[in-house]
Order: C-alpha cells, then sequence, then structure tokens
C-alpha cells in the first residue's frame, strides 16, 4: 500500500478540510512547494494563493488562502490560514 498525507486545513475562526491526499503544493514566502509521502519535517510561512491537494479519492480540491504557515511532519501536513475558503479566493465580497 501506497504511503499517503493526512492534511488539515483550518482558519482563524473556522474548519476547513481534512482528508488523506497523496500531494499538497502551496506557496510559501520562499517560492512554491509540493509535499509528497514522506517528505522531510518543515515549518514554512504560506503566502496569499490557492493551495492544490490531490485527494487519495476525488477530484483535485483548490482552497484560497491569504496568508498563515503550514508544518510538515511524519506524513501528516496541517496548514493553519488566516483565512480560507474551499474553491478559490479569499478576497471578501461586496456587502
Amino acid at each position: 500500500m501506497a504511503a499517503e498525507l493526512e492534511v488539515e486545513i483550518v482558519a482563524a475562526d473556522h474548519f476547513v478540510w481534512s482528508g488523506a491526499a497523496t500531494m499538497v503544493k502551496a506557496r510559501t514566502s520562499d517560492g512554491e512547494i509540493g509535499i509528497l509521502p514522506g517528505h522531510s519535517p518543515v515549518l514554512a510561512i504560506l503566502e496569499a494563493g490557492e493551495l492544490a491537494i490531490e485527494p487519495v479519492s476525488g477530484e483535485r480540491i483548490q482552497v484560497g488562502v491569504d496568508g498563515g504557515f503550514f508544518s510538515v511532519d511524519s506524513n501528516r501536513v496541517v496548514i493553519v490560514a488566516d483565512n480560507a475558503k474551499l474553491g478559490g479566493s479569499v478576497t471578501p465580497e461586496a456587502s
């Protein structure tokens, strides 16, 4: 059985998504990074943009974030965003 990542994404004020994935891609202050099972431990500052997640089953998931951080350790990826939204941009809509 191939290894997989355990991914959890939370925003400052709400839960966003969690599940098993084969890949996570994000933009950090040092550039874009791709995380696959077996990746070495990382703690990085998350830049505004979109995360891409390849879940074990189902279609690719896009999550818009506007900053935060993420950590990788022992095939567990934890993403804590200032604000996050499934499916796209977190830019507030005009009221």
